[in-house]
């Protein structure tokens, strides 16, 4: 689909860049020409991550570090300029969510989503975005929210999850008007169903419910990582340059068959809920 060297010469940073889909979209970018650096909290995690990618391939940075430490944010940010001398695009993929009914949730449990997704969002591109500036550079922001939260439905069942989203995605497009004059753009992904090890977990209660999603978007499937892979290396590209302030849906047009991702959650028992809640425990380790 794309030439080789569609992205030679850039450096590319992306939170939670060394598993799910951050780490398919890590791959492609270093098939693209790309440098990286990935951020994650698990530094045993990242680092293997680290030796599998450069084994096939390019140049990969492990940066230990916690999006919701500002501190620890800006101490990634020195690391990344000492080792590549630059910094082209961030990815602010880092995420965390679990389904839950609302009137469960602890504001611990509210915290543990808005500090990652909302507050980490901020801190990395305050921190970057202060930085470019500041250098007179360009550079590309990419945003992760979700399919519920670009239709503006939200999703019961991960409220905290669909605030935070809705939050990352007013801040891409504030931030488009605002940074724009600086070379500095903002774009971002809604998917809908990719499966990830983890999320599945904290998120599908059971195979056959995991199985039910598939079967109700209008493709008849969930998506491949690839799929996303390639339309994040599109939108971090110079083939993207006049693309501001947008988010690009893709989910099958599961949005379009009925706002809210997780609503079929309903029918779940309270027992049903308690298992589902040992379940992402378990899988939290």
């Amino acid at each position: 689909m794309f030439q080789p060297d569609l992205l030679k010469g850039k450096v590319v940073l992306i939170t939670g860049g060394g598993t799910g889909l951050g780490r398919a979209m890590s791959e492609r970018f270093l098939e693209l020409g790309a440098r990286l650096a990935i951020a994650g909290r698990r530094e045993d995690v990242l680092r293997a991550a680290a030796i599998e990618m450069e084994a096939l391939g390019g140049e990969v940075l492990p940066v230990p570090t916690d999006v919701r430490d500002p501190d620890r944010v800006a101490a990634m940010a020195d690391i990344v300029w000492k080792h590549f001398g630059q910094l082209d695009v961030l990815v602010n993929n880092a995420a965390g969510n679990f389904a839950s009914p609302t009137e469960r949730l602890s504001h611990r449990a509210v915290d543990a989503v808005l500090n990652i997704v909302l507050h980490g969002t901020f801190y990395c591109t305050l921190e970057i975005g202060k930085r470019w500036i500041a250098g007179g550079s360009k550079g590309v922001m990419l945003n992760i929210v979700t399919n519920y939260a670009s239709s503006g439905a939200g999703s019961a069942y991960v409220v905290p999850s669909a605030a935070a989203k809705a939050g990352v995605l007013a801040l891409t497009r504030s931030l488009a008007v605002e940074w724009g004059h600086y070379g500095i753009r903002q774009v971002a992904i809604a998917p809908g169903p990719f499966p990830t090890p983890g999320a599945r977990e904290r998120l599908v209660p059971s195979a056959s419910a995991g199985d039910a999603v598939a079967e109700l978007n209008p493709m008849g499937r969930v998506g491949q990582h690839a799929e996303l892979a390639n339309l994040a290396s599109y939108l971090i590209s110079d083939g993207a340059g006049y693309v501001n302030g947008e988010v690009v849906t893709i989910d099958g047009g599961e949005w379009l068959e009925g706002a809210g991702e997780f609503s079929h959650l309903r029918s779940l028992t309270p027992e049903q809920w308690d298992a589902m809640a040992r379940q992402a425990r378990a899988a939290k380790g």
